[in-house]
């Protein structure tokens, strides 16, 4: 594999991630959010990957740790007595016109496709999964061609470590939860959370497996604050305890972690094979296939789509 230098090389990437958007981009990054929401109400696709695939994730992952950064000066300035100022320096350096609209897409579009896209899932599971498993295997490119060598031996070994984890992880069982204690729902979100900045693992489906994806649904439809309000501290511990790790890793050893991002979007088909049972076990195509190779060359087509869109408008800018 040869080094990229267009739009979504890593040259590219790396020197304009630190770099502040405008406030005129904010529908356009707000779109972008709703699509990255809209993933991760889907088990088995991780937001990461749409967020790689839309040309967010190296942008994400800087303005998550300068607001990690913004959240530490405070507590440590309130600590030692030395006041919020630190603080409030520090927030001024957070990329808030991207920020502030990406959440504000994903949030609105999460909430809609808990109500629209996991419905569908349960009721045409074969097509549906189709679909989604056409745009992860075309998405598997993205964070190869981000990489800023060639491919070599060890970046061979860490994808297919990284592919064989996703693979055993997404054919864990769902586990059955009844009342959730709230602690499991906090040590819950934080793992869930970290899957969203990790492309090929879906944080519905941690969700799943740790029983508390119904829960979640049933707390946000029937307005349970507590739930929700333990829910979102988790969220924002998990995410503050990782994302520092992750942009060091991004930014110290992109080839590497770009090899394991990849890998772990090849493992993470496993859960999106069209034909499965009730435990999550693989089973051969039943009936006619060509409706769901159509749906998965359809879904395929959609995101190379995306990925010619993100290269010109990234090129443009």
């Amino acid at each position: 594999m040869t080094t990229q230098h267009d739009a979504t090389s890593p040259r590219h990437a790396t020197s304009s991630a630190g770099r502040a958007s405008s406030w005129s981009s904010a529908p356009l990054n707000a779109v972008r959010g709703g699509l990255v929401g809209a993933a991760e109400s889907v088990p088995g696709i991780s937001g990461g990957t749409i967020a790689l695939v839309v040309g967010l994730y190296d942008h994400l992952i800087d303005a998550a740790s300068q607001l990690v950064h913004a959240a530490r000066e405070f507590v440590t300035g309130i600590a030692r007595g030395r006041g919020v100022g630190a603080g409030l320096r520090a927030l001024k350096e957070v990329n808030w016109p991207l920020l502030v609209p990406v959440l504000i897409g994903m949030a609105v579009v999460l909430l809609l496709s808990l109500r629209l896209i996991a419905p569908l899932l349960e009721s045409n599971p074969v097509p549906t999964r189709s679909v989604f498993f056409g745009m992860i295997a075309v998405s598997i490119a993205v964070p190869l061609r981000m990489m800023p060598l060639r491919f070599r031996a060890l970046d061979a070994l860490l994808f297919l470590a990284a592919a064989g984890a996703a693979f055993l992880l997404t054919g864990l069982p769902a586990a059955e939860v009844g009342e959730p204690e709230l602690w499991y729902v906090f040590i819950g979100a934080a793992l869930a959370i970290n899957a969203l900045v990790l492309p090929g693992v879906s944080g519905s489906f941690l969700l799943l497996v740790m029983g508390l994806y119904i829960p979640v649904q049933h707390a946000i439809e029937e307005r349970d604050l507590g739930f929700v309000a333990v829910f979102a501290l988790g969220a924002l511990v998990g995410l503050g305890s990782f994302v520092k790790v992750l942009r060091w890793l991004l930014h110290h050893r992109r080839q590497g972690t770009m090899a394991v991002l990849a890998g772990l979007m090849l493992g993470s088909l496993r859960s999106l094979w069209p034909w499965q049972g009730e435990s999550n076990e693989l089973l051969a195509p039943t009936g006619s296939v060509a409706g769901p190779v159509l749906l998965a060359l359809a879904g395929a087509g959609v995101v190379l789509i995306a990925m010619l869109w993100e290269s010109r408008v990234a090129r443009d800018a």
